[in-house]
């Protein structure tokens, strides 16, 4: 079928770990179970078919270096797990907006010289996908970006909790553009959010009612360092709680639920822990209370789910498929348009994939 041409907003990360994965991974057998592929091979595309066309960046540091040579390049503190060759394709000057906050304003210093033409830059390098991996709350940097491509005839993957694919407004001027986008908020392969999401749905399906719960996030990476800032966090509480009360087949008073980021640890690096808690009530009004902590490598963790979503994309394109997906959305994301139970995403994706829906 070809090639999938991507573009990523922002060379943090999280592209360090999608630029390196598509090396590590690109001779992967077709159908062989893969650790840390769900999908080694989705609808046409191998994850070797996907190959990258454009970054953008606004840190002095990656602007105009190679994108092999951005991704390991400070504040990016992810685990080298593959190395890169040469791409070819050179970070450009991005937009800034409200994409540098206070705290990350510390870290980082802008490049000289005025915005690219994204748009533009989209078109002639024949992008077909383009990922959003802008910091949390970059809310007017992300929307003037989806403007950019928009009007450069491209599908998104929005990964950040800016609330794009599941806002009427954005799907319908995708609808009317004739493009898909996959959105909002990445969900990690096995992160705090499916984690607890499972065990919610657990207590549900075998007929135990929760009180309370709570969940505790702590990580060393640029990201959370951004979170400091708490008036950027309001669209990720939102995010990250909406996708776990979704399982709930009771409501529960706002006091009785904390899920969100906690604290940035230095040390951690781009390690994350989770530390999750759930109170309830079993036969007789017994109590049960489950606690769990969880960790991971946060970048390399959400980067084989962005695969799928970009292959995602490609195949809806190839279909003529537009606005949001809500099947690829609703399993590959935090706040999709739709929150259905994952089992059911699960399925609904799958049919996706086989063009059965």
């Amino acid at each position: 079928m070809g090639s999938v041409r991507v573009a990523i907003i922002g060379v943090g990360n999280c592209a360090s770990s999608l630029v390196q994965g598509i090396h590590y991974y690109r001779s992967t057998p077709a159908n062989d179970f893969v650790p840390g592929l769900m999908h080694p091979t989705l609808g046409d595309y191998r994850v070797g078919d996907i190959e990258f066309s454009a970054a953008f960046d606004i840190d002095a540091r990656k602007v105009g270096r190679d994108l092999s040579e951005a991704i390991f390049t400070e504040p990016n503190n992810t685990v080298r797990f593959a190395p890169v060759p040469h791409l070819g394709v050179p970070v450009q000057r991005g937009m800034t907006h409200d994409g540098l906050g206070t705290y990350l304003s510390q870290l980082i210093s802008k490049a000289p010289g005025s915005t690219a033409d994204i748009t533009g830059i989209l078109r002639d390098t024949r992008t077909h996908v383009v990922v959003n991996f802008l910091p949390v709350g970059s809310e007017m940097a992300t929307k003037w970006y989806v403007e950019q491509v928009l009007d450069a005839g491209c599908a998104f993957v929005n990964c950040i909790p800016v609330f794009i694919a599941r806002e009427a407004y954005w799907r319908r001027r995708f609808e009317e553009r004739g493009l898909p986008v996959v959105g909002d908020d990445v969900k990690s392969q096995l992160g705090a959010t499916i984690v607890h999401r499972v065990l919610t749905r657990l207590f549900m399906d075998r007929g135990v009612r929760i009180d309370r719960m709570s969940q505790l996030n702590f990580g060393g990476n640029t990201d959370f360092y951004n979170m400091l800032e708490r008036d950027r966090l309001t669209s990720k509480k939102i995010s990250k709680t909406d996708a776990v009360r979704s399982q709930l087949d009771h409501e529960l008073p706002g006091e009785a639920v904390h899920i969100g980021p906690s604290d940035y640890v230095p040390w951690l690096q781009d390690r994350k822990w989770a530390h999750i808690r759930l109170e309830g009530r079993g036969f007789g009004d017994q109590p049960i209370s489950v606690e769990l902590k969880l960790e991971v490598w946060d970048s390399p963790n959400s980067a084989g789910v962005v695969i799928d979503a970009i292959r995602c994309c490609r195949i809806a394109l190839d279909r003529g498929l537009k606005g949001a997906l809500l099947a690829p959305s609703a399993y590959l994301m935090k706040a999709p348009p739709e929150q259905w139970a994952d089992d059911l995403a699960h399925q609904r994706l799958e049919r996706f994939i086989a063009g059965e829906e």
